[in-house]
């Protein structure tokens, strides 16, 4: 799965920074703007945004502001704060998944299409249920292993 996530995490900041390559090359260089690169850029920069937050959550690589961690002296303390932080994000992150499936659904019953190539919006705004069903799961997993870790039957990471 490591690997499979990275070739399309790559391939897909490929493929934007092509199509903005292609875009400033036409627009301001042969002054020959291509009608709807906008448009179609916009479906792999918000998979790329969404499966970004998914690796930072399967790498527990998140940006953190964890100021209780400066008085907090041990290890004990820090893994107690680590289960109180994931089950906190657990529970913001599984009342933002049902948004967002209650959202996919609206999606899926109107079928709005995008305004000048007409593809259908369903295919951007799926990105984010299935982003946050994936951030929940491995939430999920690293608040497991946080409390093996404070049971003793499990390294920290």
């Amino acid at each position: 799965m490591d690997t499979f996530s990275k070739y399309l995490l790559t391939g897909l900041i490929c493929l934007v920074a092509l199509g903005q390559f292609v875009q400033v090359i036409t627009r301001y260089v042969l002054q020959i703007p291509v009608m709807g690169l906008e448009e179609t850029m916009l479906y792999p920069t918000i998979w790329l945004y969404i499966l970004g937050a998914v690796n930072a959550s399967r790498e527990d690589t998140h940006i953190r502001a964890n100021v209780l961690e400066i008085a907090i002296k041990t290890p004990r303390g820090h893994t107690i704060l680590a289960i109180v932080g994931e089950v906190i994000s657990l529970a913001v992150g599984l009342w933002l998944f049902v948004w967002a499936w209650e959202f996919t659904g609206y999606a899926w019953r109107i079928w709005k299409e995008s305004p000048t190539l007409y593809i259908p919006t369903f295919y951007s705004d799926v990105a984010l249920v299935i982003g946050l069903g994936l951030m929940m799961l491995y939430t999920a997993a690293h608040l497991v292993r946080h409390i093996k870790a404070l049971r003793g039957t499990g390294a920290p990471k």
